[in-house]
């Protein structure tokens, strides 16, 4: 990546520069002043300067004149607003490339920008700070002052390297100071492309191809700070597509003007890749001997092994850290659950508990930092230990605490079990704190019971009402009336109906509060259908009433309460009534059906008024719910107590277009012990 040095004091001048160039080729470095420029400048770190000759603080001669002082090779490009013939003229006599106007055009800039910095690798001068590798003297192998061979000494002092083996850039320091010991490195520096530090973020895709350094000697801070290698161009580049040692003199390095330009600013003679054996990540370049003498192949064979263990040393640090890392984070998250979380290890100890363990069951006199096991109470304790023994999860279950009234817990115990072992190396223990969420239950299941009791008072005050104002109307005429033929009669009705109003009410509420075990006889089911049709046409009088009963080919025997199926079959024939009260016809069906070797007897009752709706489908067993201005609302729903009380089931058939409405009543024949009469 090529770095473009913009000189401008308007920022928005930089931006525009910055939109103009191709991102992954150049890198804007923007200053306001040439002197805040000149570490990158002296060092060579520029490969072509952008002045903004309308917004310099000082004359633009004056400051071409100083960068020139600076970096004589880089290219200079000068931007003004308008193109004067006298400017530019006095521009290039001093030394700057090219003269553009503005505004910045994109396209201009980059071709450009390509055309300057597309240089034979003939042209490049060697580095003024060293010889030409090619004009050292080669000593000959045999007189080397250094065996490069791995000694045991050699492997002793390296091992004392790897002991700081979670800190990254301590072991690279302590590294090159033993190249430098033992081998006379003059100079060197290490790039990685992922930071050492244990702080450090994540590396994004972006910069995983970006090495930076992250060690060095003999070079200076000021450079490596503005300085970065890339695995795609350059020594990085050729690094990864040889995937071995890079001298400078080499062919390959000759070839390619980046590679050649970064030696000269690193002032290094040999690049040596770090490989971790999963991949290359980063790269060490070396100049020669403090003495002046290049480093031998033998030597660099010995740095290349010796960086190999460096590489897989690096490698351990970076999976430490990230494990590290989520190992804090899974302790921030246990540590801010609202559920207590407790980590018990195989030796009774505790080895995790946050905050709301400490709070739920920490000792009170006690700092809140201390949670021992035997802080806890011993039926959780016990639980812990038998999961640790056996194994096998326990739970949810529910504790209350004998010292805290109300206080509810909902626990569960699991085990932690490494690979193939037998017995879990720990168990964890979280307990959700109930209590809150109990009372709010509470306090709804208060609120509904208040709510029946409320519809229930509304109801009975309205069917009681209906019984009694005929009879307290009757009552005031009594005096004037008793001996009135008509009187007599319309008292007998009101009498009639009202003692047929509060004797089915009484029926219900007997029904619906009773519990126990009701009364087992045996009867046919055709003779109770009759009589449930004749029990519901007291409440619904009419010459116009019909029953249309299909009868089984066989009569069928039930067992249980008579007088209670009774009553659930006449409610729900009374509603077949009440669905069409000027000509009310009801269908009655028997038939047999065998679910797994289980008999039934279905008993489908269809009336011919307008059917169910889908609200009314759903709704009509619930209790106090009706369609009509009269009634409790509580047929259906005794009903269904006393069929499902025999082990049966109620449906509601699923209403359909122009259909007439279907109650459908399932009772089980086996428990009956039904005979064929």
């Amino acid at each position: 990546m090529k770095s473009i040095l913009v000189l401008s004091n308007n920022p928005r001048f930089a931006e525009a520069i910055r939109e103009s160039l191709d991102a992954t080729h150049y890198r804007i470095v923007h200053r306001l002043t040439v002197d805040e420029s000149e570490p990158l400048l002296t060092h060579g770190l520029v490969t072509a300067c952008i002045l903004d000759a309308d917004l310099m603080d000082v004359q633009l001669v004056w400051a071409v004149d100083r960068l020139r002082r600076y970096d004589a090779k880089a290219p200079v490009i000068v931007y003004v607003s308008v193109s004067e013939s006298f400017l530019q003229e006095e521009a290039f006599l001093h030394g700057v490339t090219h003269v553009l106007t503005k505004p910045v055009s994109g396209r201009l800039l980059n071709n450009l920008l390509e055309r300057l910095n597309t240089v034979p690798a003939s042209r490049i001068p060697p580095a003024t700070h060293s010889a030409p590798p090619s004009s050292l003297p080669r000593l000959p192998e045999s007189s080397r002052p250094v065996n490069p061979s791995p000694t045991l000494d050699v492997l002793r002092d390296f091992s004392s390297i790897l002991t700081y083996s979670l800190n990254g850039e301590a072991m690279l320091k302590q590294f090159l100071s033993f190249l430098r010991e033992m081998l006379g490195v003059n100079r060197a520096a290490i790039f990685l492309n992922r930071p050492c530090a244990l702080q450090s973020a994540p590396v994004s895709p972006d910069d995983s191809h970006r090495l930076r350094a992250a060690s060095a000697i003999g070079l200076p801070a000021s450079l490596l700070d503005q300085f970065e290698l890339s695995l795609d161009s350059g020594i990085g580049g050729q690094i990864i597509r040889l995937g071995r040692i890079l001298r400078r003199d080499s062919d390959e390095a000759r070839a390619d003007t980046d590679t050649q330009k970064e030696f000269e600013v690193l002032g290094t003679q040999v690049a040596v890749p770090v490989a971790d054996r999963n991949g290359i990540v980063g790269v060490a370049v070396f100049d020669g001997h403090v003495t002046g003498e290049p480093l031998a192949n033998a030597e660099l064979e010995l740095i290349f092994h010796l960086l190999e263990q460096v590489g897989l040393a690096l490698r351990n640090i970076w999976l430490h850290n990230q494990i590290a890392g989520n190992n804090e984070m899974m302790t921030d998250v246990l540590r801010e659950l609202s559920s207590a979380c407790i980590v018990v290890g195989n030796d009774l100890k505790i080895l995790h508990a946050n905050k709301s363990a400490k709070r739920h069951f920490g000792r009170k006199n006690l700092r809140a930092s201390e949670l021992e096991f035997s802080d806890l109470p011993q039926i959780l304790g016990a639980k812990i230990y038998q999961v640790l023994k056996s194994g096998a999860a326990i739970g949810p279950f529910r504790y209350e605490p004998e010292n805290e009234a109300g206080t509810v817990y909902n626990i569960n115990v699991v085990p932690f079990q490494r690979g193939n072992a037998t017995a879990p190396f720990s168990a964890l223990l979280t307990a959700e704190d109930l209590t809150q969420t109990e009372q709010l239950r509470k306090l709804e299941v208060e609120a509904e019971h208040l709510r029946i009791i409320k519809s229930m008072s509304n109801r009975l005050v309205n069917e009681i009402g209906n019984a009694i104002v005929p009879l307290s109307t009757h009552h005031q005429l009594l005096n004037e009336r008793m001996h009135d033929p008509e009187f007599q009669k319309t008292l007998n009705e009101a009498l009639d109906g009202s003692v047929k109003r509060i004797t089915r009410l009484k029926d219900q509420m007997k029904f619906l509060a009773r519990e126990d075990q009701m009364e087992q006889q045996t009867f046919p089911a055709g003779k109770l259908i009759e009589d449930a049709y004749q029990e519901a046409r007291k409440y619904q009088p009419g010459d116009a009433a019909k029953l249309r009963f299909e009868k089984s080919s066989q009569p069928i025997n039930l067992t249980g309460d008579r007088a209670a199926l009774k009553h659930a079959l006449s409610e729900i024939m009374l509603n077949a009534l009440q669905a069409n009260p000027k000509t009310p016809t009801v269908d009655v069906r028997l038939h047999t059906e065998d679910h797994d070797g289980h008999p039934d007897l279905q008993i489908e009752v269809q009336d011919n008024g307008s059917g169910f709706t889908a609200e009314a489908a759903q709704r009509v067993p619930s209790a106090f719910y009706t369609t009509r201005v009269v009634g409790l609302g509580l047929g259906l729903t005794v009903s269904r107590k006393i069929i499902e009380t025999h082990h049966g089931k109620l449906e509601i058939v699923p209403p359909q277009s122009g259909q007439h409405g279907i109650v459908r009543v399932s009772l089980p024949l086996e428990a009956a012990g039904s005979t064929a009469a």
